[in-house]
């Protein structure tokens, strides 16, 4: 069994030997020495045409930037970046001659002296222990041929080798080369090496960092200093005494760089900023650029999001979905010791430029890496009384007045066969009441009858118009916020409001250049009225006393001028708050994927309004405060809130409304007494 064991080995190595010398004798023989023509044309029939190359660019990745120009991801298959020859480090260029293919620039394209030395050393070893590839038959193996092993393979590569070299310089070659070959961690050339290995230009290599990744180019796995430190410290040491025998470099300058220190990048450049963010704009990119392009094509995108914005959401939302977990489950250990899981309550956020529609920060859930469904786009649910400005507005811009009184009481509605009756949210009932206090204490029932007096019909054309994209119901049912909306539509809505009345279409990307630098598209933002600036500015001012005086009081703490609105619907499935500030609007979402109830303790005021407005703390901080201008044809009243008419000094409350300049009260309130004798400089 010994013997036979030996014969086998032994037949296996000769197998392999004779195998390098026929591989050995018939590139020989295509090299055109005159022998195998018949063979050698029938090979070249099958060999792909080095023209090619001439117009050849190599898959590059697409990246993507905020508006600051700051790095957010990196799209493609293969992660690399072309740089001209010239720009890389001549050590680095050196230590890759000497490591890879010592006599690159003597040899025209296949190295018959390594060949011979590769099956000498074959032969003593006793196993394929060498290869003789050149650059040039690695640079065509790379972009040509598979790596299968077989003899065809080989002299593919060989022919391939030879016509590359006839029409391309060494120094052409060699810059497709170091731009071509991996370097593993999927890094394809030396550019995207230096930034995976060590975060840093290839221009800024010094020599240990120039050996260390030549010598990764034979096995990128093996010599890894990210799997094997050791191992890399050593074939970095082969290739700077390589290096010294060829006299690229001094002794010293060898021990110089062998003692130098691994300074690794700590920060993996493949890691994605903004997830939810940059699959938004991956899929708006692949809509209308295809994948090829996307993904090979090397296009530069500008976005719209700032990251110190999109930090600021991210660290808030995480807050406070963790506080929104520990109240539905507080952490507490079982008999056996083990934490009890929490409760998955999802959320989502997004930040918009009123001005402009820009997206300045977008979080579709708690982690992108769980589930990478965006919330804060693509889900579709009840805003409840986050609706209820959108139908405000429409009657204010339809003759109605903030003053105006409708009757808080029980009513009953028929629709069809159905009777219905519509209930405050504390199922109380508060008399006469101003639509100013029905929106800034969310009354259902005030909001529903101010519905049927101005039309649902007209209430959801004019919800188009503000950019409103889901399925909203044409009854009565559309002022509790039943019909499903997205967060991003709201907020852009409301967006309206702190911008004059004037809407913005949501825009992520700004601009997008080629891998030359050549513009593919630039956005600009799409502007279009659709409030009257001084309806829009009555509106406004409602919104400001939701916060200074209704369910978003909790905001109040922000301490600048700010308007919004709560939304909680039916059995507490969905909390919201959407409010604004003149240079930002923010929406936040709270709630379960499967419609689960949160719970009756959850409230927008209590759950989304805290993160609202930590969330605006953060993202404007160091901004002064601001306040809105007055809008033309705008004037104030002091008025009575219980009539709605001009207060009297009989009047145990008043204050000063809103109106558009015409629809002002023009009587007294008479609630109070029996006779008004007004002085004549009252008001």
């Amino acid at each position: 069994m010994i013997v036979r064991g030996k014969q086998s080995r032994l037949q296996q190595f000769m197998r392999g030997v004779g195998k390098i010398i026929l591989i050995s004798l018939l590139v020989i023989s295509v090299a055109g020495l005159g022998s195998g023509i018949g063979f050698s044309l029938a090979l070249l029939k099958q060999v792909p045409r080095v023209e090619a190359l001439q117009e050849y660019t190599p898959p590059l990745i697409t990246k993507i930037y905020d508006a600051n120009g700051e790095l957010l991801a990196r799209l493609g298959m293969e992660y690399r970046i072309m740089v001209p020859l010239e720009k890389l480090p001549h050590e680095l260029q050196d230590a890759v001659i000497a490591i890879e293919d010592t006599r690159f620039y003597r040899h025209g394209g296949i190295d018959f002296v390594r060949i011979g030395g590769a099956i000498m050393a074959n032969m003593r070893k006793r196993k394929l222990a060498q290869g003789g590839s050149t650059i040039t038959q690695q640079l065509a193996r790379s972009l040509f041929l598979t790596r299968e092993r077989s003899v065809i393979r080989k002299l593919k590569e060989a022919s391939l080798a030879l016509m590359i070299e006839q029409k391309f310089s060494k120094e052409e070659i060699l810059e497709l080369y170091l731009n071509q070959i991996y370097f593993g961690h999927n890094a394809y050339g030396v550019q995207a090496a230096a930034t995976i290995y060590f975060n840093k230009s290839v221009e800024k290599l010094d020599l240990s960092e120039c050996a260390l990744l030549a010598g990764l180019i034979r096995a990128p796995n093996k010599y890894s200093p990210f799997n094997s430190h050791e191992e890399a410290i050593q074939r970095r040491a082969v290739v700077l005494e390589r290096m010294v025998e060829l006299g690229f470099i001094t002794q010293l300058q060898a021990d110089t760089a062998r003692k130098a220190p691994l300074r690794l990048s700590k920060l993996y450049p493949t890691e994605t900023r903004a997830p939810y963010f940059v699959e938004y704009v991956r899929r708006y990119l692949e809509a209308k650029y295809g994948p090829d392009l996307v993904y090979k094509g090397g296009l530069n995108v500008y976005t719209t999001l700032e990251l110190q914005i999109q930090k600021a959401a991210e660290k808030t939302l995480e807050e406070g979905l963790i506080s929104v977990n520990q109240r539905l489950n507080p952490k507490s250990s079982n008999p056996e010791g083990e934490v009890e899981e929490e409760p998955g309550v999802e959320g989502a956020l997004i930040a918009l430029e009123p001005q402009t529609g820009y997206i300045k920060a977008m979080i579709g859930g708690r982690d992108f890496r769980l589930s990478e469904f965006n919330r804060a786009y693509q889900a579709q649910r009840q805003p409840g009384s986050a609706f209820k400005p959108l139908i405000y507005a429409t009657a204010f811009d339809n003759g109605f007045t903030p003053a105006d009184i409708i009757l808080d009481a029980p009513v009953v509605f028929e629709e069809g066969n159905k009777k219905w009756k519509p209930v405050n949210y504390d199922r109380k009932f508060y008399g006469p009441t101003s639509l100013r206090v029905g929106l800034e204490h969310s009354r259902n029932v005030v909001t529903v009858k101010l519905l049927d007096k101005v039309g649902p019909t007209t209430v959801v054309n004019y919800a188009r118009r503000f950019g409103i994209q889901g399925n909203l119901s044409r009854d009565l049912s559309l002022a509790l916020g039943t019909s499903v909306v997205s967060l991003r539509d709201l907020t852009s809505a409301y967006g309206i409001f702190a911008n004059r009345g004037i809407r913005t279409t949501p825009l992520a990307v700004i601009k997008i250049t080629d891998s030359k630098g050549k513009i593919l598209e630039e956005n600009f933002p799409q502007e279009e009225e659709v409030l009257r600036e001084e309806v829009n500015y009555v509106i406004l001012n409602v919104l400001k006393g939701v916060i200074e005086n209704g369910t978003g009081r909790g905001a109040r703490i922000l301490g600048r001028p700010a308007g919004g609105k709560t939304g909680t619907t039916d059995q507490n499935t969905d909390v919201w708050f959407i409010g604004f500030v003149p240079s930002l609007v923010a929406g936040v979402w709270i709630g379960f994927d499967d419609n689960r109830p949160l719970g009756s303790e959850f409230t927008a005021a209590n759950t989304a309004v805290p993160i609202w407005t930590q969330f605006m703390e953060n993202a404007l901080a160091g901004t002064p405060p601001i306040d809105w201008p007055l809008a033309d044809r705008i004037t104030f009243a002091r008025i009575d809130p219980e009539s709605g008419l001009l207060a009297t000094p009989q009047c145990p409350q008043s204050f000063l409304e809103t109106f558009i300049k015409g629809t002002e009260p023009t009587t007294y309130c008479n609630l109070h007494q029996e006779e008004s004798i007004l002085p004549p400089d009252y008001f």
